[in-house]
């Protein structure tokens, strides 16, 4: 399986846990929430709605364009202060972070906020 292909599979994995542990949100936030300047929009968003408002659409949007992936990755460590309960997440989250650093196609950074 290709780099691409094992980070893609492993998003629909982040979401799925997300869904299994209840943390999936129907709705969007407000609009005025993706204007932050934070990084992960800390002061407009909870880490979750982070996580599947940013980080899974524009990590997707990469890998349609087949565009260079972020380099440096590294989530799990918000995460885990953020959300330590969340054991499955975390595990996915740190599992995309080495991932990504492992990548020889690294080379973007990813932006934390529109």
């Amino acid at each position: 399986m290709s780099l691409h292909l094992e980070i893609r599979q492993h998003l629909f994995d982040i979401e799925q846990t997300m869904r299994t542990l209840a943390i999936w949100q129907a709705q969007p936030p407000a609009r005025a929430a993706f204007e932050s300047v934070e990084p992960f929009c800390i002061d407009t968003m909870q880490a979750e709605q982070w996580l599947q408002w940013i980080l899974l659409p524009r990590m997707h949007a990469l890998l349609d364009k087949r565009a260079p992936l972020p380099a440096r990755f590294s989530i799990a460590p918000y995460f885990e202060e953020a959300l330590p309960d969340a054991a499955p997440l975390l595990v996915q989250l740190r599992r995309l972070d080495d991932l990504l650093n492992s990548s020889p196609t690294s080379g973007a950074r990813i932006i934390q906020h529109d």
